[in-house]
């Protein structure tokens, strides 16, 4: 039974399929089907978009049965499968927004850092350009004041920025190009030689 005062993030209320969405998938299993009939006939094409069609579905259904409870005993993450798993507020030592930028706008997703140091996003508690959630800040924020309220503020800790956070898309793409520049230049000699 849930406390009346607990919070509850499901990916019910949040995620819902559009007609865009339903349309790129339809094209591609045209797609799929009409380029995979020529090598596998039809039979295999039959197999491929009924497995193609059974990934797509419990994807989509593990998206909607996710979800976030934040009560007395902690933050329970749920991601479809099961009743999820409950982090007890001793073992959360920060909460944060983890803010991502693509070609398709910026999403922001609430997530936990655990005492073992391993992070844990919170499911169906996330703001994007696909998914927009208006209530996003206020909702991360009531959170927060749980989290607060639940634990001591020794506790709390602020995880050291992992290198992938150090480091700039710009810097990667430059460091990789030179590398693989020198992988091409060694490999060039040695063929030579």
């Amino acid at each position: 039974m849930r406390s009346v005062n607990e919070l509850s993030f499901r990916g019910r209320d949040r995620y819902h399929p559009s007609w865009p969405h339903v349309a790129a998938l339809g094209l591609g299993l045209v797609i799929e089907g009409a380029v995979s009939f020529s090598g596998l006939g039809a039979v295999g094409t039959c197999w491929l978009l009924g497995g193609t069609v059974l990934l797509v579905g419990l994807g989509i259904s593990m998206m909607l049965r996710s979800s976030t409870t934040v009560g007395a005993a902690g933050i329970t993450i749920c991601w479809g499968i099961g009743r999820g798993r409950t982090h007890p507020w001793h073992e959360i030592r920060w909460i944060e927004v983890r803010e991502t930028k693509n070609n398709h706008g910026t999403a922001r997703v609430a997530r936990i850092t655990l005492a073992n140091g391993r992070r844990r996003s919170l499911p169906a508690l996330q703001d994007s350009t696909q998914y927009p959630d208006p209530d996003f800040p206020v909702n991360f924020q009531r959170v927060v004041t749980w989290w607060e309220f639940s634990t001591d503020p020794a506790a709390r800790v602020q995880p050291p920025k992992r290198v992938r956070h150090r480091v700039t898309p710009q810097v990667a793409g430059l460091v990789l190009g030179v590398l693989i520049t020198v992988v091409v230049i060694v490999l060039g000699v040695a063929m030579k030689g």
